[in-house]
């Protein structure tokens, strides 16, 4: 009997991760991709991006329609959250570090040079991807972090300046006031249930938020920011923005830029300025990038692994799908850890084809927030993102015990 590419990827992945995975959520990923996303024939040039680099999709294509270099346009999208001070996710505004410093992430690759550059912790300096892409341009390195990149910068024009804004400043005095941290076991920690104990234990919920709502009300947090602040504070979020482009002659690049993990330990550095793992671009294959989980992505070189996937000839849906069961197997496929990972990856190969890809739906609520891509091929559009498990994500660190 013999078994249809589609059909041995499908029963692939339904034994890797578990019983519960059925066969309907896989098969109901592939009709997705033959009815959404990478429409046939292709279009070239295109562009794709994370949701929040939607309003920047403009200006990119039409330098791409005008003839212009992939990487020159990826970098229009991903600067336009980084010079928005009320986009937390990336650059200026950025959540900080538990010392109240903003510590920022990039990295490029340029399709038809094959070149790469990255910078990781970066302070002080606002456009880490056009840094990202000078340490590509003008050194003989690849990567360069903290202090020597910052410095490096300066000598190179970029201007020094503030990057905690007071909305940020705010947030992260609520955060310090009511004693949060980073500190204790992680999700990949056979202990990591220690983390609910310790927060039933402590108090009562409900007490807890009384005390953080006082507090965001002295330090000045407006009403109408005073729940997202809340919220930041109980449940640290993440930030980035990755984007991959590809003109008519086949040329290729991409980049991803982040502020990283709010409140985290001085010094951390995620997936996002990572070659292979936060971004990855192969000019024979095509390109990758991820938004999510860092911790996550780095230990299965996502972006890599889904290049690598294409180039044995999986799909952009099918090569992404791989990767995310990879991150899925490291928790032997156990969901009340997994519930707490958020991962997303976009997949662009080199004929136009594309992918939206994520290990859940969405976050908080599917429906209210669902994970996207966004997409323009002549056409601006968000599509949603096909999920390997329904439903959305829970917010990590855990609360009540599951």
């Amino acid at each position: 009997m013999s078994l249809s590419r589609r059909g041995f990827i499908s029963s692939a992945l339904a034994a890797s991760v578990s019983p519960k995975f059925c066969h309907l959520e896989i098969d109901q990923a592939f009709a997705a991709e033959e009815k959404g996303h990478s429409p046939t024939p292709a279009k070239t040039p295109i562009v794709i991006s994370a949701g929040n680099g939607y309003n920047y999709l403009d200006e990119a294509y039409e330098l791409l329609r005008a003839g212009g270099d992939t990487l020159d346009s990826v970098l229009k999208v991903v600067t336009g959250p980084e010079n928005d001070p009320n986009d937390q996710s990336v650059g200026l505004g950025g959540r900080p570090n538990e010392e109240g410093v903003v510590e920022l992430d990039a990295c490029c690759m340029h399709g038809p040079t094959r070149s790469a550059g990255a910078v990781g912790g970066v302070r002080n300096i606002k456009n880490v991807s056009l840094l990202a892409n000078v340490v590509r341009q003008h050194t003989g390195h690849v990567m360069l972090v903290g202090e020597g990149a910052e410095r490096f910068a300066v000598a190179e024009g970029f201007r020094r300046e503030n990057l905690l804004t007071e909305a940020g400043r705010k947030e992260w005095l609520l955060w310090k006031e009511t004693h949060s941290d980073w500190w204790g076991p992680g999700l990949s920690s056979p202990s990591w249930r220690s983390r609910l104990g310790a927060r039933r234990q402590s108090e009562d919920w409900s007490e807890r938020l009384r005390r953080i709502e006082e507090a965001a009300v002295n330090l000045g947090i407006s009403p109408e920011l005073r729940s997202s602040a809340i919220r930041s504070v109980i449940f640290p979020p993440t930030g980035t923005i990755h984007c991959s482009a590809l003109n008519t002659n086949g040329e290729l690049s991409g980049c991803t830029t982040t502020s990283g993990l709010a409140w985290k330990i001085p010094g951390r550095v995620g997936d996002s300025p990572l070659i292979g793992a936060g971004c990855y671009t192969d000019q024979d294959i095509g390109s990758a990038g991820a938004t999510g989980s860092g911790e996550e992505n780095i230990k299965v070189s996502g972006a890599h692994t889904i290049i690598e996937n294409l180039r044995h000839g999986l799909s952009p849906l099918e090569a992404a799908m791989d990767a995310l069961k990879r991150i899925v197997r490291n928790y032997s496929a156990d969901r009340d850890r997994l519930k707490y990972v958020d991962m997303v990856y976009y997949v662009l190969r080199k004929d136009g084809a594309y992918a939206g890809v994520s290990l859940w739906e969405g976050y908080g609520s599917a429906r209210e927030k669902p994970h996207q891509i966004a997409v323009h091929d002549g056409r601006k559009r968000l599509e949603k993102t096909v999920s390997l498990f329904p439903g959305p994500s829970h917010d990590w660190p855990p609360i009540f015990s599951p």
